[in-house]
């Protein structure tokens, strides 16, 4: 049994974690912590736990975390990058929800993040959390970064068809719609539901920080360097993240043609599934039927007018974009079956 910390637990993808973590198995959460909410109960903050836990919220000090095995970091970006190193110190090993050690260029974090790196000696050694990708560095990792929600979608979307170099690495093109989850617990002026509800805002159309991940782990695939136009919109939801990505053929493709680029790379994939049913009520994929999930549901169509190819990902930000994506490898690190705690199937309507 591994004994883990939650490291700012009352976030929302935080308590995504929490509820998943708290039937899991092969771990045992010995503390959450929250600044604002310590002593509280657990179900002061995520409702949705409450009967489950009696686990109440600690003041975040070294002490919390001395008997752990393993530390979940769920911060605010920039506040995990200073504790990592006595973690790793103390020979814990740490997955990361945080944006701290997604990057391995040091010149990012003050392009896409506005901060300089307190640790940059860690970027190389940390793992992008992506199992698709890096399923056998995970295996080996003491420190695990997980990707970002839109940046999740986007890479399992484009990462076969870059990778085999079917499509234009220059041109490639995405339209991120997101649920007001993915703009955390904090409220704003412009998550304010009254500004939110019955409305499409872009925001960020340019320089969004995810266009960093992006670009790294597509270009890792790339024979040649990739160019990502990056645009996110809220919208009306709560939950869930559609990309739509746009990709230039350099070859005539058919749809037999593309189904085998992913299946070859994806075929053994617990989490990805192929959608494209011409019948269905859902017939590309959609986020209302992956709420809650750690699915990644992947459609595409050709467009021979334009000589592209739209591919469509949908996931639940908080879960496959966030803790699922995090429960996931430390499945992976533990030598688990990967959907341990993660095997839900998603409700309808």
């Amino acid at each position: 049994m591994t004994k883990v910390a939650v490291l700012g637990g009352s976030g929302y993808a935080g308590g995504e974690l929490l509820r998943l973590l708290l039937v899991h198995p092969a771990c045992e959460i010995q503390t959450v912590t929250s600044r604002q909410y310590a002593g509280e109960p657990l179900y002061r903050v995520h409702p949705n736990l409450r009967g489950v836990s009696m686990l109440k919220f600690q003041k975040p000090s070294p002490d919390v975390v001395s008997n752990c095995d393993l530390v979940f970091l769920a911060l605010p970006h920039g506040k995990s990058a200073s504790i990592v190193p006595d973690l790793l110190s103390r020979g814990m090993k740490v997955i990361d929800l945080t944006a701290d050690f997604r990057l391995k260029k040091l010149a990012d974090y003050k392009e896409y993040y506005g901060w300089e790196h307190e640790h940059p000696e860690l970027l190389k050694e940390a793992v992008y959390g992506m199992p698709e990708l890096h399923r056998n560095e995970i295996k080996n990792s003491r420190l695990i970064a997980v990707p970002g929600c839109m940046a999740t979608a986007t890479i399992l979307g484009a990462a076969p068809l870059i990778a085999n170099g079917l499509v234009d690495h220059g041109r490639i093109v995405v339209d991120a719609k997101i649920g007001s989850s993915g703009a955390g617990i904090t409220p704003t002026i412009a998550t304010h539901h009254s500004e939110r509800s019955g409305s499409v805002r872009p925001y960020k159309v340019t320089g969004h920080r995810h266009v960093a991940e992006i670009e790294q782990e597509l270009n890792a695939l790339a024979s040649q360097e990739v160019n990502v136009a990056f645009t996110p919109h809220a919208v009306d939801m709560v939950r869930g993240i559609l990309a739509t990505i746009h990709l230039y053929m350099k070859q005539n493709l058919t749809d037999k043609d593309i189904w085998k680029v992913y299946r070859s790379r994806y075929g053994e994939e617990p989490f990805i599934r192929m959608v494209s049913d011409k019948k269905g009520l859902y017939g590309l994929p959609n986020p209302k039927v992956i709420m809650g999930t750690n699915y990644c549901d992947i459609g595409f169509e050709i467009d021979p007018h334009s000589n592209r190819i739209v591919v469509f990902t949908a996931i639940d930000n908080l879960t496959k974009g966030a803790a699922g994506q995090a429960v996931q490898c430390f499945n992976i690190l533990h030598g688990l079956d990967e959907r341990t705690s993660l095997s839900q199937y998603p409700p309808h309507p």
